[in-house]
């Protein structure tokens, strides 16, 4: 199993992104074929105090070249898209095997 990491640093309007991420952004997402589970966690500290993430985003696919496939089809694409259009520079994008 691999998953697709998405990790928001904070932005500068929590309110707007939450409204736009939860009601737009993840269902988009949501849709990407072979998608097994997708989790999103609101980060709310770190060990040492404030942190500055704000989201992580986790997708679950069974391969990688199932989750390339998903990236690449038009639900990916337009989740790509969108991506870009609201949280492009506040995002780090990983791809992981889980162990």
């Amino acid at each position: 199993m691999v998953k697709l990491i998405a990790v928001y640093r904070k932005p500068e309007d929590v309110e707007a992104f939450d409204k736009h991420y939860f009601e737009v952004h993840a269902p988009l997402a949501a849709k990407m074929p072979g998608l097994v589970k997708m989790e999103v966690s609101k980060v709310f500290g770190a060990p040492g105090g404030e942190s500055d993430l704000h989201l992580i985003a986790e997708m679950y696919f069974e391969s990688k070249e199932a989750m390339m496939e998903a990236l690449s089809s038009p639900e990916g694409r337009a989740s790509g898209k969108d991506l870009r259009s609201f949280a492009g520079q506040i995002v780090s994008m990983h791809f992981a095997e889980v162990v």
